[in-house]
């Protein structure tokens, strides 16, 4: 019996060091700040880098619209960027939307290899890589800022480097689900990544990456996980790519209203993640291209748990450390709690920075029930692991439609080759 409450206190204090590993890298990267020649450039670009925008697209006709309409209120040189949508195995009418708008649409169907990594891939194979210095990859979902080209270009150079810019919430008014998300995000891009640009580190990567055609011409895309965004950065950070933050380029994407919605994608989520981790932890291990404080960092992203999961995971396993007549059981309690002093904190700064603070904090009263139903999921991706077949994420119509096509301004879809 004492041997098992002793093995049991050991799993409870390494999943404590686990929980406190972000933490314990973002004090390093706040004492220890990143040399001027490891950030970014600022100021504009010495020339007008040219951007191929890549949508997979599988029956998105309800959003589609939206999206296209964003892209065709860019701030940027129309010969510059250039539109390309990949209908993927679609079954209703989002091509005809696409071309609609004069936007180049192909149309793929390959039934075993469903999903946006396998269409992004497919569609990099009919384009001449040359002819643009980065390609970035969007959501259907997705609606960007009149000034999103130009706040990526300001990155430049990106041929040899990726760019993650700010993914916000574009309906955090329909649910607490949805104003919760918002918050998060805030936390993610206002908080998290400031620090990790101010290190000189790595940003994890999502909806709207900008990779750099010199990153493709030598990596190619390889990234077939169940979050290729993760894998993407996994891979890049191990091989020293440079994966950096750009908070003015903003973006907003979709966000599930309800939890029923949300399961799949948060299964998914959370199953490519880990197996991800498990995949390239060792390579980033191995690696003689980035240092110490890279690694720890992005370890410590790979494993982190998400906010509500966390504080959960953490409540749950404080309380048997403390009450389960375990030895140290006192001290890994601490630790474990002492991990939900940063998500906390962090927080709590994006609440205060929200443009509805208080009907953001209101939103927070379904935390409990979202907590629960977080530890639910956590438990349920673990079925997922080894890449289980992609399962998309329901849609819903966006509160505010698309304008309609006008066939006018100086967008990238404007043309039939846009």
């Amino acid at each position: 019996m004492m041997a098992l409450a002793g093995l049991l206190s050991g799993v409870l204090a390494v999943l404590a060091a686990v929980f406190l590993l972000p933490t314990i890298s973002d004090l390093l990267s706040v004492l220890l700040p990143a040399r001027s020649n490891d950030l970014p450039p600022a100021g504009p670009p010495a020339a007008t880098p040219r951007f191929l925008i890549l949508i997979p697209a599988h029956d998105e006709e309800i959003l589609i619209d939206a999206c296209l309409a964003s892209l065709q209120q860019l701030q940027y040189p129309a010969d510059r960027a250039e539109t390309l949508v990949v209908a993927d195995n679609c079954t209703d009418a989002t091509s005809d939307r696409v071309r609609s708008r004069g936007v180049r649409c192909l149309e793929r169907t390959n039934l075993g290899q469903r999903g946006k990594p396998w269409a992004v891939a497919w569609a990099l194979e009919r384009v001449t890589l040359a002819d643009y210095d980065a390609v970035i990859v969007l959501d259907a979902d997705s609606i960007v800022d009149p000034g999103f080209l130009r706040a990526l270009a300001r990155r430049s150079p990106l041929g040899s480097k990726v760019v993650q810019g700010y993914i916000d919430v574009s309906n955090p008014g329909e649910s607490a689900v949805t104003r919760m998300a918002r918050v998060w995000s805030a936390v993610r891009f206002q908080v998290v990544n400031a620090i990790k640009v101010h290190a000189g580190l790595n940003v994890p990567l999502g909806d709207g990456l900008c990779i750099g055609t010199g990153v493709l011409g030598e990596f190619g895309w390889s990234a077939f996980s169940l979050s290729e965004t993760w894998e993407i950065y996994a891979s890049m950070t191990a091989a020293g790519v440079r994966c950096v933050g750009a908070e003015d380029a903003h973006l907003g994407a979709q966000e599930a209203r309800s939890l029923g919605q949300s399961a799949s994608q948060r299964k998914r989520w959370t199953a490519g993640r880990l197996t991800v981790l498990r995949t390239y932890g060792p390579a980033i291990l191995r690696s003689r291209r980035i240092s110490g404080r890279q690694k720890l960092d992005c370890l410590a992203e790979m494993m982190a748990l998400g906010p509500a999961a966390h504080l959960g995971s953490a409540v749950v396993l404080a309380a048997i450390a403390a009450f389960g007549g375990l030895p140290w059981g006192a001290g890994i309690a601490v630790a474990l709690l002492a991990s939900l002093v940063r998500p906390i904190a962090y927080t709590t700064i994006a609440l205060a920075r929200d443009p509805e603070p208080v009907r953001a904090v209101g939103a927070f009263a379904f935390l409990p029930f979202y907590v629960f139903w977080r530890l639910g999921i956590q438990l349920a991706s673990l079925s997922r692991l080894a890449n289980k077949p992609w399962v998309r994420t329901d849609r819903h119509e966006p509160a505010t439609p698309a304008p309609a096509p006008t066939g006018e301004g100086s967008a990238p879809g404007d043309s039939p080759n846009g």
